[in-house]
């Protein structure tokens, strides 16, 4: 049985860590049947990003010969590539070979319209510029990776390691997957639907259209809020506030509301040890179990696993306040 032939294409500016984790996960060492080649557009030394520059031993046919391809994030992946290297891409996916990007390998992908009618993901910084560039890509920002069979994409860095983990469980089983993530360190599973935790959940505002009122509800998250009340803070009517609140944010107030309170919750977790019904009733969202249900939903994860991944042991004493301008901070 020949071995699977994996080819990574390594374009000008490639990250060093997107490249080094192929060549950790597939390596031969791990006694799988992979056969693993970088290639670029043409053998020999490519430029790589901070400093760190390649030398790859094939040109563009290895994709050719690949049953698997992938791209690893490089830089300017926004900008166009040379329509030989689309071609290629092109013609690899259409001969059958799985293909597979990280970070913002995604472009490339695009680029090639591989990725035209499904899911896929890529660092949340390039999410909304891989949705505004690719209107016909369906993009997840918020999550690790994407599987849709024949290709497959990831988030920024370490995410192409849960990716690349995943591969291997596809191909030779949950035994094996685990037995490379002890070898490299790495947490043996972490699902694709596992959020990137981005620094918040608040969007940008599109304007500054009740700037005031959105910082002085933040100074308040603990107490009741309704669209009335914060309409009154902003001297309008509630239904002009919330018609140009979507129009500022892209959120309705409550939504907003529920997601500043979920960051204000994610800052009580990192930062103290009040238990997960404080952090709650801190945050005003009543109860431990609504808290439970909005990380999940949100954040895709629970706020026990969130404290235990974010913490760090740096906590703070119980009570204790957080630095001055903490909450407002999250929203700017």
């Amino acid at each position: 049985m020949r071995p699977h032939r994996i080819a990574v294409l390594v374009m000008p500016g490639a990250a060093p860590l997107d490249v080094g984790i192929t060549s950790q996960i597939f390596a031969p060492r791990h006694g799988l049947p992979y056969e693993l080649r970088h290639c670029s557009l043409r053998a020999g030394p490519v430029e790589g990003r901070d400093g760190l520059g390649f030398v790859v031993e094939a040109g563009l046919e290895a994709l050719a010969e690949a049953d698997t391809v992938i791209v690893p994030g490089f830089r300017n992946s926004t900008q166009p590539l040379a329509p030989v290297v689309v071609d290629a891409l092109r013609d690899a996916a259409f001969r059958g070979a799985r293909m597979v990007s990280i970070c913002g390998g995604a472009f490339a992908l695009a680029q090639a319209g591989l990725l035209d009618g499904r899911r896929a993901t890529t660092h949340w910084q390039l999410a909304p510029t891989l949705a505004r560039e690719y209107p016909k890509v369906q993009v997840d920002g918020g999550v690790l990776f994407v599987d849709e069979g024949p290709v497959l994409t990831s988030a920024g860095v370490a995410a192409g390691i849960d990716l690349c983990l995943h591969i291997i469980r596809r191909d030779h089983g949950v035994k094996a997957s685990n037995a490379i993530a002890r070898v490299i360190v790495a947490a043996p599973y972490r699902s694709g639907g596992q959020s990137q935790y981005v620094p918040r959940t608040l969007p940008e505002p599109l304007g500054d259209v009740f700037a005031a009122t959105r910082e002085w509800a933040l100074r308040h998250l603990a107490e009741p809020l309704t669209v009335e009340r914060l309409a009154r803070h902003a001297r309008v009517s509630a239904r002009t506030f919330g018609r140009r609140f979507v129009e500022d944010t892209g959120y309705t107030p409550m939504q907003w509301i529920l997601r500043a309170r979920v960051d204000l919750a994610r800052e009580l977790l990192e930062r103290t040890d009040l238990g997960v019904d404080q952090v709650a009733a801190r945050v005003g969202v009543g109860t431990g179990a609504n808290l439970r249900m909005h990380f999940q939903r949100i954040l895709g994860t629970s706020p026990s696993e969130y404290r235990r991944t974010f913490s760090g042991g740096n906590l703070a004493e119980p009570g204790a306040a957080l630095p001055a301008g903490t909450a407002v901070a999250a929203a700017e």
